[in-house]
């Protein structure tokens, strides 16, 4: 018989080369549908390495920050160029690696496709402003200037997009980067690496740690040379990066939890917002910041929306990620499992109705990976755990509401704030839903999920510290302001005194 051959065996990016980590301890990333397939073992990084990692993107920042935008944009611009050829070879490598089904990571690696090419563009239009001055013979303008080494620590979830959603726009503006991706899914951050350094980025502007959080991410947060943290994860650990970053008063991002919903009014497209509501709340098996993880329906419409949701969730075909005709890949790990069952557990003891789902799923194909069933709950009251609490899995409870006014109500009355929907046919109503939802997105007529790069990305409340990733919001994190006043009079000028 055949040996089985030994996984590939990854090392740390630092200062342009792949290196061993300095102790001995890797992870293995196994595939969450099929855990006897290895991916690779990858090094699990101590504070040591961070350091290292640290000390050659603070060297490589002296020059990097001085290099023309438009130049740092070339390289860029290839990258992306770059992730095109190599798209459907990382797509695959990530549903191996995530489990979400190979569309689903088409369209992540096609988000930083989009991202990449967005902040090439942002070379050549890293704007300040011109203004009259208030004296004669003085010119005032302002210049955006790079920060430093900024730590970037990522999730699982979205492991080539929202390492891109950080790099990029830190890049373009001369700052260089300590990545520290997530252990459940770091292959392709390492992919996303390896395309920057063929497109031609100098050694050290790009720097690569594996690892988990006590270990690599909190180290690379607390050090004194990494003044910009960019964090992705719960809520829970946003705080702790937090209270890391306060003391010395680093720019820090926290893009954190969500408890998002779909609202559907008594004059809503019901197909429509069915096939948005399955879409919010199964796709990436709810494994999504922007998951529709409640929906609140209307009581005149609430009985048949309700029962054509359940029959479509029941025939939601579930599988390996790779398998073209599955809609609904596993969990990303036994943990995650365990805690999609626990939430099932609590709905259950606090009455909500069970309409379908419920179990994990271990018999034949899904025995050797991490699945559970679609689960929708019913007659949910807005104040019960699974329906104020960030699941992460592929769990629904669906809310009756009376008015729109209640659902706005309903809406704003979790600890989130990142994004909601609304399904109606009312342009007043949809108006009045823009104006009132206490969210950072909402979509009309659309699932809570869909996010494009070229808006601001992020939430309210204790889904973010105010920050917003992508577009022009993420230059002005990765940047600074500085004012600058040339006085050509040749003579002392005093702005407010001389002027009068």
């Amino acid at each position: 018989m055949k040996a089985a051959a030994s996984p590939r065996i990854f090392r740390n990016f630092i200062n342009g080369e792949w290196v061993a980590p300095k102790g001995s301890k890797t992870h293995e990333n196994r595939n969450p549908a099929n855990t006897d397939e290895i991916i690779g073992e990858f090094p699990l990084s101590t504070a040591a390495d961070v350091e290292q990692a640290i000390a050659a993107a603070r060297a490589a920042y002296a020059k990097w920050r001085l290099v023309p935008a438009p130049k740092r944009s070339e390289i860029l611009f290839r990258a992306a160029e770059l992730l095109i050829k190599r798209k459907e070879e990382f797509s695959r490598d990530m549903t191996r690696e995530m489990g979400k089904v190979l569309a689903e990571a088409r369209g992540d690696v096609q988000e930083a496709i989009d991202m990449t090419y967005y902040m090439a563009g942002e070379g050549r239009r890293l704007f300040g402003q011109t203004t009259p001055s208030e004296l004669p013979n003085k010119f005032a303008m302002s210049v955006r200037q790079p920060i430093g080494v900024c730590g970037m620590i990522t999730p699982w979830n979205f492991p080539m997009a929202i390492p891109s959603w950080k790099m990029m726009p830190a890049l373009i503006c001369g700052n260089t980067v300590v990545l520290k991706p997530a252990e459940d899914t770091p292959l392709s951050s390492y992919h996303l690496v390896e395309t920057l350094v063929e497109a031609g980025l100098p050694p050290g502007v790009v720097n690569l740690v594996g690892g988990d959080g006590p270990d690599a991410g909190a180290p690379l947060a607390q050090h004194k040379d990494v003044p910009v943290v960019s964090f992705t994860g719960s809520t829970s650990t946003g705080r702790i990066i937090a209270e890391i970053c306060a003391p010395s008063f680093k720019h820090c991002s926290l893009e954190m939890g969500g408890k998002n919903i779909i609202l559907v009014m008594d004059d809503a497209n019901l197909d429509l917002a069915i096939d948005g509501a399955i879409w919010g709340g199964f796709g990436t098996t709810g494994q999504r910041c922007t998951a529709a993880s409640r929906l609140g329906v209307h009581k005149t419409v609430y009985k048949e929306f309700v029962a054509r949701l359940v029959e479509r969730a029941q025939k939601l075909k579930i599988g390996n990620g790779l398998d073209p005709t599955v809609d609904m890949g596993p969990a990303i790990s036994e943990q995650q499992l365990s805690t999609v069952m626990s939430y099932v557990e609590v709905g259950k003891q606090e009455s909500a109705k069970l309409l379908t789902g419920g179990h994990r799923l271990t018999s034949g194909e899904y025995a050797k990976g991490w699945f559970h069933e679609p689960t929708v709950f019913g007659d949910c009251d807005p104040q019960m755990r699974i329906a104020q609490e960030e699941i992460f899995g592929p769990v629904v409870s669906v809310i009756p509401i009376d008015s729109l006014e209640q659902g706005i109500e309903v809406a704003n009355g979790v600890p989130y704030g990142l994004s909601a929907s609304i399904y109606t046919r009312n342009v007043n109503r949809a108006f009045t839903a823009i104006q009132d939802l206490f969210t950072g997105i909402v979509y009309v007529n659309a699932p809570t999920i869909g996010a494009e790069t070229h808006l601001p990305f992020g939430g309210t409340k204790q889904t973010g510290n105010g920050h917003r990733e992508a577009a022009v919001a993420a230059i002005e994190f990765f940047s600074e302001w500085k004012s600058v006043y040339i006085d050509y009079s040749d003579k002392l000028q005093r702005a407010q005194i001389d002027n009068n």
